[in-house]
């Protein structure tokens, strides 16, 4: 991803008006008398890793690119005795989603003093009146618990709605502050609700938090629910291996989630340390020939008579897509199988070889979706919900909070999702799998 030529203006957060009420928080503006601070606007997080990037760009005459800095204003935007918020969810389950929609409501009630809370039930579809679907009344004792199960309480659907009826229903409710919280599909649509809420000049706030167990969200380090999801795919991981070192010739094939990117195979590979190879799909790889994934294969079982495999389920789609470019509810392209394809063929595959295998297939995606969040991850969903909350009252909208330099940011929804983020074979990250596990850096026959 490039990021030297970000114009300027793309990182630049909107905001409703000018913040005029003072906040009731009760932090401090000074520094060393030990209460936590406001932020101010004027605060950043610097965009860059390295400094010789810093560097460059001050030698050639460029401003130094910086995200917004997250946290609570001294002066904010809504008044909380009038304010009315709506939280949604969206699109497929991520350990962490009730974690988010309980610190909404414990921030927004207890900090802030706001009672009114709605939240609208299986996605965008409770916005519209078609569907019947009445709004919840959310409060502390409504989402007292809810952080100990996995899911959504309010549900979730895919799918594409009518963004002005969903604007109408704001209007009609007076909803001052709405709360998405989904991946890329559902911040591509709460994108288009700020533009038409922008349009009507309406004072309606849109904050995102960006939630995909893929982690595929630009300009955010990383989304609730990986930690989770590589843990439970880790254990998986060690069901395969046991079963693998317990058969001559055994082979242990786990699928794990990933439809653009490699990084719950790979985090998964690296938390339980037994994996041989890891198919992402960032990383090609060919089946046949001397160099192919079969070939290196057959050489690891005849050296060490065994070997665990870990698939993401967008790896090797040249392989499994059919003709047609079908697409789901929310757009995205219908993959192929490839969990059961690579069990297929490598069987196939050592029919004609001296080695007869014993494969055991394992598909936990799931079981991975709908756990509740470890604790790491229950930590980092309230952090990312008390940032949003802050950011709405402050009267931030067309943003989402993200993580950058392990510091929260305010990132303008567009820039999130003009492109997905995937994990480089340039990426440290990918270096430590290949070291981990000792495949091939390639597996492509030259």
């Amino acid at each position: 991803m490039e990021k030297l030529d970000i114009p300027e203006q793309d990182l630049m957060i909107d905001t409703l008006g000018a913040a005029k009420i003072g906040s009731s928080l009760g932090l401090s503006t000074v520094y060393g008398d030990n209460i936590a601070n406001y932020v101010n606007d004027s605060d950043t997080v610097v965009f860059y890793h390295n400094r010789s990037e810093i560097l460059d760009r001050l030698e050639r005459g460029k401003q130094i690119l910086a995200f917004e800095k997250a946290g609570p204003r001294q002066k904010i935007y809504f008044d909380p005795a009038k304010t009315k918020v709506g939280i949604v969810t969206c699109g497929g389950l991520c350990p962490g989603i009730n974690n988010v929609i309980r610190s909404l409501v414990m921030s927004l009630y207890y900090r802030y003093g706001v009672r009114s809370i709605s939240g609208f039930r299986y996605g965008f579809r409770g916005f519209i009146p078609k569907y019947g679907l009445e709004p919840v009344e959310l409060s502390p004792n409504t989402v007292e618990d809810i952080h100990e199960k996995g899911g959504t309480i309010l549900g979730s659907s895919r799918g594409h709605q009518d963004v002005g009826e969903v604007v109408d229903c704001l209007e009609r409710m007076n909803i001052s502050i709405l709360f998405t919280i989904g991946g890329d599909g559902t911040l591509t649509c709460a994108e288009k609700i700020y533009e038409s809420i922008k349009k009507r000049r309406q004072r309606i706030s849109v904050i995102g938090v960006p939630k995909t167990i893929d982690n595929d969200i630009s300009y955010v380090e990383k989304t609730f629910g990986l930690e989770t999801a590589f843990s439970i795919a880790a254990e998986a991981i060690r069901s395969a291996h046991t079963e693998a070192v317990g058969a001559p010739y055994g082979i242990g094939l786990v699928k794990v989630m990933g439809r653009m990117s490699g990084f719950i195979a790979a985090n998964a590979a690296l938390a339980l340390n037994e994996v041989n190879y890891v198919l992402i799909p960032e990383v090609p790889f060919d089946l046949e020939g001397p160099m192919g994934f079969f070939s290196v294969l057959e050489r690891r079982l005849g050296e060490r008579g065994h070997a665990v495999i870990i698939v993401a389920e967008g790896a090797g789609q040249q392989y499994v897509q059919d003709q047609f470019d079908r697409k789901d509810d929310s757009g995205n392209p219908v993959l192929g199988d490839i969990g059961i394809f690579l069990k297929t063929e490598i069987k196939k595959y050592f029919k004609n070889t001296d080695i007869y295998v014993n494969l055991k297939y394992i598909d936990p995606s799931y079981l991975v979706r709908s756990v509740p969040a470890n604790a790491h991850d229950s930590i980092y969903c309230m952090q990312l919900a008390q940032n949003a909350v802050h950011a709405g009252m402050a009267g931030k909208t067309g943003m989402i909070v993200g993580l950058w330099n392990g510091q929260f940011t305010h990132v303008p929804i567009h820039l999130a999702t003009m492109q997905k983020k995937r994990l480089s074979p340039e990426d440290p990250l990918w270096l430590s799998v290949l070291e981990a596990t000792g495949q091939p850096m390639r597996m492509v026959n030259e």
